[in-house]
């Protein structure tokens, strides 16, 4: 009976009860913690943020986990520097070089004719002796009629 009576005497103590209270104290950080996680998460990927800090407060792990499963997958900072440097490769592609419409061969702009097929790309204006296209009627350098 000394044992049961001392687990008793544990039981009832000051010790066991601070014990319970610093477990209750950390459950309670931990859920405001979560909260204010999910939040700070939430907004930096573009999701409604106070809307899933609510489902987060009102079912404390399955509200956290339920978001962890349907949240955005990537951040609003990583999605527009994508799309930033998708358009910047865009518009180098755009800018350094064209297609043979013979031959869909990469050419340079300034070729006159295309190596792969030989077709006639540009034409030089007789007046500037500058390239132009080949159906252009005037030049826009010197504006020699063609």
């Amino acid at each position: 009976m000394d044992f049961f009576t001392s687990v008793v005497e544990f039981f009832n103590s000051a010790v066991f009860k601070l014990i319970v209270n610093l477990i209750y104290l950390f459950a309670f950080i931990l859920y405001l913690s979560l909260a204010k996680w999910t939040y700070s998460d939430a907004k930096r990927r573009g999701a409604m943020a106070f809307y899933w800090t609510i489902v987060a407060l009102l079912f404390p792990v399955a509200g956290w986990l339920i978001y962890l499963i349907i949240r955005p997958p990537e951040y609003l900072d990583d999605v527009q520097e994508r799309e930033l440097e998708i358009r910047a490769k865009e518009a180098m592609l755009a800018n350094s070089s064209m297609v043979c419409p013979s031959c869909y061969k990469p050419v340079e702009r300034d070729f006159l004719i295309c190596p792969y097929c030989r077709r006639r790309l540009k034409k030089m204006c007789p007046s500037c002796s500058r390239p132009i296209n080949t159906d252009w009627a005037i030049c826009p350098y010197c504006q020699q009629i063609i």
